[in-house]
């Protein structure tokens, strides 16, 4: 069994996270697949449109997971001075198999200094911000939906989590299973040819 945890966080993008938990949730098999959200607190996070949502479990409860999301939103620029969920997201980075960021959830991965020397992509928005805190070594890829650098996947804005989330299906459980899951949900999978 995967467990997928997806990070969540005040003023985030409801289908940064939300597109990849249906991806997920719909991929799974005979309880193959155990997908959550974290926050930092176990308090009521509310979204960019005002959705309430409550995580399954904070830092401290959390679950290993084999597999972590950071979703993005315009909640990304406060959590980059977050000390506290940067450190949280660089200690999973050593615990997880594959490290997974949407929108300007790369902002963080930013921050927790993971993307020296990575190709990396973000919502169209944000490339100018993400440009300025890179090493010099990151380049900034603009016209990618998805790109993987082996254990970090980081895919641009907001639908482009799907499209992410259903090449990491077919990663770990084969192409047939991700073409159901996508034909399960009515969405039309934009492949591409990755790094």
């Amino acid at each position: 069994m995967k467990n997928i945890a997806i990070l969540i966080f005040d003023d985030i993008t409801v289908l940064d996270f939300t597109g990849p938990f249906e991806v997920f949730s719909q991929a799974k098999r005979n309880n193959d697949i155990n997908i959550f959200t974290v926050a930092e607190e176990l308090n009521p996070i509310y979204s960019n449109g005002n959705l309430s949502i409550n995580p399954n479990y904070c830092f401290s409860n959390c679950p290993k997971p084999d597999i972590l999301i950071i979703p993005g939103g315009v909640g990304t620029r406060r959590e980059m001075d977050n000390t506290r969920l940067i450190a949280w997201i660089k200690s999973m980075h050593n615990e997880v198999e594959q490290l997974l960021s949407v929108c300007s959830g790369a902002l963080l991965l930013a921050k927790a200094d993971l993307l020296e020397g990575l190709k990396v992509t973000t919502h169209h928005n944000v490339f100018d911000l993400l440009e300025n805190i890179v090493p010099s070594s990151t380049i900034v890829e603009r016209n990618k939906r998805y790109i993987d650098n082996g254990k970090i996947i980081i895919s641009a804005g907001v639908s482009a989590g799907i499209d992410m989330s259903l090449y990491v299906v077919e990663k770990i459980f084969g192409r047939d299973r991700a073409l159901e899951t996508a034909s399960g949900m009515e969405y039309d999978w934009n492949e591409i040819t990755v790094n």
